[in-house]
């Protein structure tokens, strides 16, 4: 492992938000110099969802000037980096080349290593952006596209435990939104509406709940919110109502499963540490409901501040900042990935989708 100091550039560009951050490693203490963010909720508002097209041309406008702002915000100049980061996938092809050349152009201009990063690696390590957590850990990674429990024992080193098997939490966050035509981000706004519901009011299935092993199944329960949605006139309390009782079964699922991954990795390691990260981390009642069973358990909790929950440059810089301590660094025609599993030879040697001509999907 480099010995020292590591200050690398990450830049995220993955599905939609364009974002840049620097990050110094140094011997394990982390620290964020800078961070820039610009999310493209309203260019895609009118489509319900994210248009690849227009968030692959919207990357391109935006990130030279956000590069500039992060570096300018750093207080450092190119000399200063040790490296450049990008996401290298998985994502929205268009977008990911977008960054992943950005970083190639100036790696090769300045004469600095290039990290490719896995998007979900930069999940995996958020938590470290603000604590000093340790491996190996269990970790949930709950995102708009993915959703998996996995063994983390180190850098690059993931074990799949279980996974959904159909539709992402996030992905049910957002149609959940779209079907009750709930305005702004679709995790966010059902959180928002669950406050004035009764997560009580509407009888919701638990998909997957009482069976063995720790896979997750979404995609009915989102056909049973549009059946919520289509039965009764869509009054502002029966939408409240359905976003609370729709929330409250995605936390008995995850807190379910969450107990069980606890209990297996409690026969493999006696660090008894519980991590979740992604998008879906950021809505307050699960991560409470998850705390909660991390404590009943016997767990330590570990959870990224809600602006490293999201998409976000910092997660992929200290993704790169890790590796490249660590002497791993990637050729200059190294091809964005559509997919990218976190665990290669899982998702090659037993498939939770199947796999395609791009390859394993999860």
């Amino acid at each position: 492992m480099m010995q020292g100091t590591v200050t690398v550039l990450g830049i995220e560009t993955s599905c939609d938000e364009t974002a840049a951050a620097v990050v110094r490693l140094t011997e394990g203490r982390v620290e964020v110099l800078s961070e820039r963010v610009a999310s493209q909720i309203e260019e895609h508002a009118l489509y319900g969802g994210v248009v690849p097209e227009i968030a692959a041309r919207v990357h391109v406008e935006k990130l030279d000037s956000l590069v500039k702002m992060a570096m300018y915000d750093a207080g450092i100049g190119w000399d200063g980096l040790s490296g450049i980061a990008a996401t290298a996938g998985p994502g929205l092809i268009g977008g990911v080349m977008t960054g992943l050349s950005t970083a190639k152009a100036i790696a090769l201009a300045r004469g600095l290593p290039l990290i490719a990063v896995n998007h979900l690696e930069g999940h995996a390590l958020s938590p470290r952006l603000a604590n000093e957590v340790n491996f190996p850990y269990l970790l949930l990674l709950v995102s708009g596209g993915h959703c998996q429990f996995a063994f983390v024992e180190g850098v690059g080193r993931y074990t799949r435990l279980g996974s959904t098997i159909d539709d992402a939490v996030g992905e049910a966050f957002d149609k959940t939104a779209k079907l009750l035509a709930l305005s702004g981000a679709g995790g966010p706004a059902v959180e928002r509406e669950a406050l004035q519901g009764d997560p009580e009011a509407v009888d919701l299935p638990r998909p997957l709940l009482d069976r063995q092993g720790l896979d997750m199944s979404f995609s009915g329960l989102k056909t049973a919110v549009r059946r919520a949605a289509e039965e009764k006139t869509l009054t502002p309390k029966r939408c409240a109502d359905i976003c609370a009782s729709f929330q409250a079964a995605v936390a008995d699922i995850l807190a379910a499963k969450s107990a069980r991954a606890m209990e297996i990795i409690s026969e493999r390691t006696d660090r008894r540490t519980f991590v979740t990260a992604g998008g879906v981390a950021a809505n307050k009642t699960l991560r409470a409901r998850l705390e909660a069973e991390a404590h009943r358990a016997g767990f330590h909790f570990f959870a990224p501040p809600l602006r490293w929950c999201t998409d976000n440059g910092a997660m992929i810089a200290l993704a790169g900042a890790e590796r490249l301590a660590r002497g791993l660094t990637d050729p200059l025609d190294t091809a964005a990935r559509a997919r990218w599993p976190l665990d290669e030879a899982s998702a090659s040697a037993a498939p939770i989708y199947g796999a395609g001509k791009k390859g394993a999907k999860a």
